[in-house]
């Protein structure tokens, strides 16, 4: 089965910094196969065919606590999670000049529809959806300082999910898929 990892806040703003080359060695010790990264921000595409998703997150977790010496919370979906989350995007959404569109993965803990209650949503300017595993959102740039969803930075809830705008985690889904074979 193909994965990918999520880490979440490795090397934003000059914190948690990981080398790249250094966390595929990790994962790889630790028996992942046919292992990648993406970009610097922590995302890693692996198969594996023995443990679930929670048992990868965990094994993963201790490994960069291992390596790295730092508590990092790692989300692990499979091709088809992702797959969902790619048909749940409209393709008119974009992370460019003019729009802001990102998804948020979510840790398990908070997986659930009735997570849209607890963010705050201006349906004038914010446009989201919940897919199982992540929220996904749409805004005008020039909306963005009125977004209701921009105030999630600091919430209770921010610090339960991981980010990637659209575009990365369309190039994740096609990275996923060439191994998906």
């Amino acid at each position: 089965m193909v994965y990918i990892a999520l880490l979440r806040g490795i090397n934003v703003g000059g914190k948690n910094k990981i080398d790249m080359k250094l966390l595929k060695q990790a994962f790889e010790q630790v028996g992942m196969n046919d292992v990648i990264t993406y970009i610097n921000t922590g995302n890693v595409i692996f198969s594996y065919h023995e443990l679930s998703k929670a048992e990868l997150s965990g094994v993963l977790e201790k490994v960069i606590h291992d390596v790295f010496g730092m508590q990092i919370k790692v989300v692990v979906r499979s091709v088809d999670d992702v797959s969902r989350v790619i048909n749940a995007i409209p393709d008119s959404w974009k992370n460019d000049n003019d729009m802001k569109s990102d998804v948020m993965f979510l840790w398990d803990e908070i997986d659930d529809e009735s997570v849209l209650g607890n963010l705050v949503i201006k349906t004038n300017i914010d446009t989201v959806k919940y897919v199982p595993g992540a929220i996904i959102w749409s805004v005008d740039k020039k909306n963005l300082t009125k977004s209701g969803m921009s105030k999630i930075i600091g919430s209770k809830i921010y610090k339960q999910v991981t980010v990637r705008n659209v575009n990365t985690t369309r190039k994740i889904y096609e990275l996923m898929q060439a191994r998906n074979v």
